[in-house]
């Protein structure tokens, strides 16, 4: 899929950027000029990502992260700093998720989701955002969900989750408008990816949860990614504290 953005010059860290939306997005960048830094906490995707964004004539840095962790978030800006000297792009993608009745989550559960969709997102946007107000500013994208805005049984910690993260990018972007940094979400519908695969990989599933997406088909990964792009080129500067749904019309179906 050809990509139109200039983004020449550009640093950007995406984190989650070892499969999936994550390394459509990173590879995605990287056609488009970008520099990459990808975080994750599995080394061998990182390595492998990295390697087909260097094949194809890029630049890309793998930092094994751990977004639990405070002192690896920070270890992270620091290594982006480090290889290229400033952070002009930062894509929040990583996430955790579990499917789970809320009746049969256990406290440690909700932990690690809202720990890992918001916590670590709060914490590593605003030492990049810190940067970014040194630089004249930037460009920070969440990636949340359809489910940011509507219930779903066995994954209610996930949606709210996604929902506290759709608040904290409207909280961000007019705290932070005045440093020149646009803050904006991308909430994807069902799409093909490892963690949907129950539903894909099950023909009969798969055309059932279909049938109710007025596109009649779940996304792949790469159709996530123009909405993403957009909102870090030029063409987005006056807009932030937003989120582009790219679901196939399945908010506009409910």
């Amino acid at each position: 899929m050809a990509r139109n953005y200039d983004l020449s010059g550009k640093v950007a860290v995406v984190t989650g950027g070892g499969k999936g939306i994550g390394r459509a997005i990173a590879l995605g960048l990287a056609e488009c000029g970008a520099k990459l830094v990808l975080a994750s906490r599995t080394k061998e995707e990182l390595d492998k990502v990295a390697n087909e964004i260097r094949e194809n004539g890029g630049e890309a840095v793998p930092v094994v992260t751990d977004l639990m962790v405070a002192e690896q978030i920070d270890r992270l800006v620091e290594a982006t700093v480090e290889a290229y000297n400033r952070v002009d792009i930062l894509i929040n993608n990583a996430a955790r998720s579990f499917l789970r009745p809320l009746m049969d989550l256990r406290e440690d559960g909700w932990d690690k989701v809202f720990g890992t969709n918001c916590k670590a997102v709060f914490l590593l946007s605003r030492a990049v955002a810190k940067i970014m107000a040194e630089q004249g500013g930037g460009r920070i994208v969440n990636i949340t969900t359809v489910g940011a805005v509507r219930g779903g049984a066995g994954m209610g910690v996930y949606h709210a989750s996604k929902a506290a993260l759709s608040m904290l990018t409207k909280c961000m972007a007019v705290e932070w408008a005045p440093l020149n940094i646009n803050v904006n979400a991308v909430g994807p519908g069902l799409t093909k990816t490892g963690f949907s695969e129950p539903i894909w990989g099950n023909p009969e599933v798969e055309q059932m949860v279909a049938a109710r997406i007025p596109k009649g088909r779940l996304a792949e990964p790469e159709e996530i990614v123009g909405a993403v792009l957009f909102l870090c080129s030029e063409d987005s500067s006056y807009i932030t504290g937003d989120s582009i749904y790219v679901d196939g019309g399945s908010l506009a179906n409910v």
